[in-house]
């Protein structure tokens, strides 16, 4: 059986960069940094004290009263996200066939604010477990496709995977696999993730794998430069609309780009450090090329997991070196976590959003905050470094990365 061809059709992004799909483009093309110190909670006993906020967001602006206290922020998130990206496809949802329309979402953590507070609550009474009715439905990690199902009248596959910061690529595999095998028109996947919490900020400072560059928020999170400390903590959410060709064409739809495949590999090394050589990268960037259907030299940009640690933007680029050889000296290589930070599950979907921007639009956003020359880094490597570079690219790749070893690798093409 001849797989069917899948298409993007709509995207939509609440970023720490902007609250929506134009503003966190231009947000990406001006080098601008989301980090700044953090809002939501006193940070004074912390480590860190800064991390990437969402800037000016409302969700009543979106949600009536009674539907945003019944939802986790990471859900409210997904929620706006993905009206904006339905939107931005021009699907009519009185014409399509809601049984073939599915949802599959990524998050990492699901509600731990929910939780934190919850459990916060029940320590301060006497011992009464007098807990909100909507505790579990707000903290489950799966209940967000449920709420965007429920919106819409969605009736094909619903669920949510769950792979660390590979999540929301992960969603997006699936997702793929399932409209070219036949089973669905439609599907709306991404991720979104809500962890800037006290039991976020200081179980991932307990790990030693946040920035702590206190005294210089703005340029924290920098990419591949020899004085990288750790990540800094992001949030938000990015829905993409996928569709069968046909069908998108049939509608007379818009079509961003072309998503050509998928794949996914485990380090199978270590619970948080990735393999040294980066034997796990390299395995799924060559089953995500191989399932494409395309060659190293036909790609033109990857948007690296590029987290700003010490040992996974090394293993990450040493990978690609080795997979790519000579020809990864011509490849635009870029981190955009150095402007939005880790959004941790919502990561994959993001950073495919700005991959498909970049074919759409012959531009390639920056990694930014470099300075310092990393002597472990192939100085030849075109990283993007400082200031958005122009190139009329084909085919563009976006490799994410979670902790327990789940590495996922998606690529686009231009559609013209």
């Amino acid at each position: 059986m001849a797989l069917k061809r899948v298409v993007v059709t709509g995207l939509g992004a609440l970023t720490p960069i902007g609250n929506n799909l134009k503003d966190f483009w231009s947000g990406l093309i001006a080098g601008k940094s989301g980090s700044a110190s953090v809002t939501y909670f006193d940070t004074e006993k912390f480590k860190t004290k800064f991390a990437c906020e969402l800037k000016g967001f409302d969700p009543l602006e979106f949600l009536d009263r009674k539907q945003q206290r019944k939802m986790d922020r990471f859900t409210q998130y997904g929620m706006v996200s993905t009206d904006e990206a339905i939107i931005d496809s021009g699907i009519d949802l009185e014409k399509i066939d809601k049984l073939r329309v599915g949802v599959i979402w990524g998050s990492g953590i699901g509600g731990l604010e929910t939780f934190q507070n919850e459990v916060l609550n029940f320590a301060k009474g006497d011992g009464t477990p007098r807990y909100n009715p909507f505790f579990i439905p707000k903290m489950i990690a799966d209940i967000t496709p449920g709420y965007i199902s429920i919106k819409y009248g969605f009736m094909g596959p619903n669920y949510t995977t769950v792979s660390a910061c590979a999540s929301s690529a992960n969603a997006m595999v699936d997702a793929l696999n399932y409209i070219r095998l036949g089973h669905c028109d439609v599907i709306v996947t991404g991720g979104s993730e809500s962890g800037i919490n006290i039991s976020g900020m200081a179980g991932f400072n307990a790990m030693h794998a946040l920035s702590t560059r206190n005294d210089s928020p703005e340029t924290a999170s920098r990419p591949f430069d020899a004085t990288r400390d750790g990540f800094v903590l992001g949030e938000g959410s990015g829905t993409l609309i996928l569709e069968e060709y046909e069908h998108a064409k049939a509608r007379g739809a818009k079509i961003y780009a072309e998503f050509l495949g998928g794949g996914l590999s485990s380090d199978a090394h270590h619970i948080t450090a990735p393999h040294p050589e980066g034997d796990g990268v390299k395995a799924v960037i060559k089953n995500c090329l191989r399932d494409s259907k395309v060659n190293t030299s036909d790609v033109d940009l990857i948007n690296t997991h590029g987290t700003s640690t010490p040992l996974g933007d090394i293993a990450e680029l040493k990978a690609i070196d080795i997979v790519f050889g000579n020809y990864a000296e011509k490849i635009n290589i870029n981190s955009t976590k150095s402007m939005t930070g880790h959004l941790l599950g919502a990561a994959g979907a993001i950073e495919a959003i700005s991959t498909i921007l970049s074919l759409k639009e012959g531009i390639v956003p920056p990694t930014i905050n470099h300075r310092n020359v990393d002597e472990n880094i192939n100085p030849k490597l075109n990283l993007t470094l400082n200031k958005a570079q122009e190139r009329d690219s084909l085919i563009g790749m976006s490799n994410t990365f979670g902790f327990g070893g789940h590495n996922a690798c998606v690529l686009f093409k231009k559609f013209s």
